[in-house]
């Protein structure tokens, strides 16, 4: 069928079983936004910024296991789609960036809003393309959403100039085929087995999980892989909700803000299972003092990452779900008494209380966990003290419902992910965001579009008057010298939210907050805010600098 380049594009997508753009017009992409006028299957999400875009784009993605589709036009509106294209790359989130450029004769000559955005994104995506003939359309934009998809999950940008899209194109419909893993070969079943060996023999083994697992959708194998070997299991940032946290082995969130009962068991170890983690350095910290007296094995989609970061693993690279199957067809060492008696010692001393008389975050997030225990919910945040306060005392229970920029760590995530991922949920999940005082002034507008749309997001802004991140670092770090992180001067986040026509309340006291929440939790159809005034406080646990993940800072 021969057709413009706009509507060969758009058939692509379609094929691809794209439902949402999110993406923001400009000149060069127009053409492409007015293939999309009568288009039923797609929708179009118009942001307030491309940055959102890119972020809502990525949310999505987390929350379906999808590709997240996102454009923007030339010059300021590709740019400002990077911090959410990084922001995809750094979690290994599928993403396809489309940007719109200007026309092929009129490249390298600094036309208006011309921008070499491959050279600016390529260290940031996983592959990148710059169109120059209309026949390449269509395989171009084939290849990247498989790019994006195969192996380690990436996003993958498509730069477009404006004349291809009008350009005449031959596009033939082709069936996408899901495909199918290989199968291990006898020197892998060989290795399989080593490992396999290595976990009956171990006395005291800690399963390691990592946003890779989720990304594997390999969440039921780890649950049945560590039932069977009776092994304790931990996750990072980016690893939770792959093991329920109510599951009677996870000992939850560990790493530089992670619970103490976690990381002491990380430190005693003397083997490491690591099932999808790159082995971050907010995980390890001193890598000398971590992988000292330890075996790793090293579990991955990607080659790249074994012995990357921790020399001398045990690797198996692949599928996870066949390799997860390949030990679990090995027997397995379940006396382990003595080491859950140790585990469960450190877990009983280091449990927290949340027996408090004033607001603090840990006992909202506490009351956030009770209220939706058993319900359809998933939770996004945003980066800084809340999102580690949320880590540690939310209960995540399923995978593809806890959305956070773990490699990035980029402020301003949370609201526009949480946009994306409810548009993804539909009326089947409701999400939750937190956020701070500081990253709502970054990507806040996008209340906007969370009102036009009347998406439910419930939206926590913690308000401690501070960058509270810098302060606690500055604290540490800095001798108490703060500078530029006391947010003395605030504006009013009630009237911010209810200037878009968003129900909100600001609350100070624990009984104020349980009102409020239960009155957003009501309210199904609607988007609220909920403000939290709370004092300027520190996240504990934390790691020091330099240290074992066992050695902590003492707040005074």
């Amino acid at each position: 069928m021969i057709m413009t380049g706009a509507k060969a594009i758009v058939e692509c997508l379609r094929e691809r079983g794209v439902d949402i753009i999110f993406g923001y017009p400009g000149g060069m992409i127009l053409p492409l936004y007015d293939a999309l006028v009568d288009e039923k299957e797609i929708k179009q999400i118009l942001v307030t910024h491309e940055q959102n875009a890119a972020h809502a784009a990525d949310g999505y993605a987390r929350a379906t296991g999808k590709v997240g589709v996102c454009m923007a036009t030339s010059g300021p509106g590709a740019t400002n789609l990077v911090t959410g294209i990084a922001t995809a790359f750094m979690d290994s989130i599928p993403v396809v960036a489309i940007t719109g450029q200007v026309d092929t004769k009129l490249l390298g000559r600094d036309a208006f809003q011309e921008t070499d955005i491959l050279d600016i994104t390529m260290p940031v995506t996983k592959h990148n393309f710059k169109v120059k003939e209309a026949r390449l359309l269509v395989p171009t934009i084939r290849q990247a959403f498989e790019i994006a998809m195969n192996g380690r999950r990436g996003p993958v940008l498509v730069d477009v100039p404006r004349d291809l899209f009008f350009a005449e194109v031959d596009y033939r419909p082709q069936e996408v085929k899901e495909k199918i893993p290989s199968q291990p070969d006898a020197d892998f079943i060989i290795c399989a087995a080593e490992a396999a060996e290595e976990i009956a023999k171990a006395e005291r083994p800690v399963v390691i999980v990592g946003g890779g697992a989720i990304s594997a959708g390999a969440s039921k194998e780890i649950i049945a892989f560590i039932e069977k070997f009776n092994l304790p299991v931990v996750n990072t940032l980016m690893g939770i909700g792959a093991v329920p946290r109510s599951h009677p082995q996870n000992l939850g969130f560990a790493g530089m803000h992670g619970k103490k009962a976690a990381n002491h068991a990380i430190a005693a170890a003397d083997l490491i299972i690591a099932v999808g983690s790159r082995f971050g350095d907010r995980q390890t910290g001193n890598i000398s003092k971590y992988t000292q007296a330890k075996k790793f094995i090293h579990i991955d989609i990607d080659p790249a990452e074994i012995d990357k970061n921790i020399e001398g693993s045990l690797g198996l690279a692949g599928n996870m779900q066949v390799i997860l199957k390949l030990l679990m067809r090995h027997d397995a060492n379940k006396n382990r008494a003595e080491w859950w008696r140790q585990i469960e010692s450190w877990q009983e001393e280091y449990d927290y209380d949340y027996q408090v008389n004033r607001l603090t975050v840990p006992w909202a997030m506490n009351q956030i966990a009770k209220k939706t225990a058993g319900k359809n919910f998933a939770y996004a945040t945003d980066v800084g003290q809340h999102q580690m306060w949320a880590a540690l005392h939310l209960h995540v229970e399923e995978p593809r419902t806890w959305l956070t920029s773990g490699g990035l760590g980029t402020m301003g995530f949370g609201l526009p992910a949480a946009m994306g991922a409810q548009l993804a949920y539909g009326k089947n999940r409701r999400v939750i965001c937190v956020t701070g005082d500081g990253g709502i002034k970054m990507t806040g507008n996008e209340y906007y579009t969370i009102a036009r749309l009347k998406l439910p997001v419930i939206s926590l802004i913690v308000n401690n008057t501070s960058l509270g991140m810098i302060r606690q670092l500055q604290k540490v770090f800095y001798k108490e010298r703060y500078i530029a992180c006391e947010l003395d001067y605030q504006p009013d986040y009630v009237m911010y939210a209810q200037s878009f026509g968003i129900k909100a309340e600001a609350v100070s006291t624990q009984e104020e907050f349980a009102h409020a929440l239960a009155k957003a939790l009501d309210d199904t159809e609607n988007p609220r805010v909920i403000v939290l005034n709370v004092w300027r406080s520190f996240v504990e646990p934390m790691t020091k600098a330099g240290a074992n993940v066992n050695e902590f800072v003492e707040f005074k």
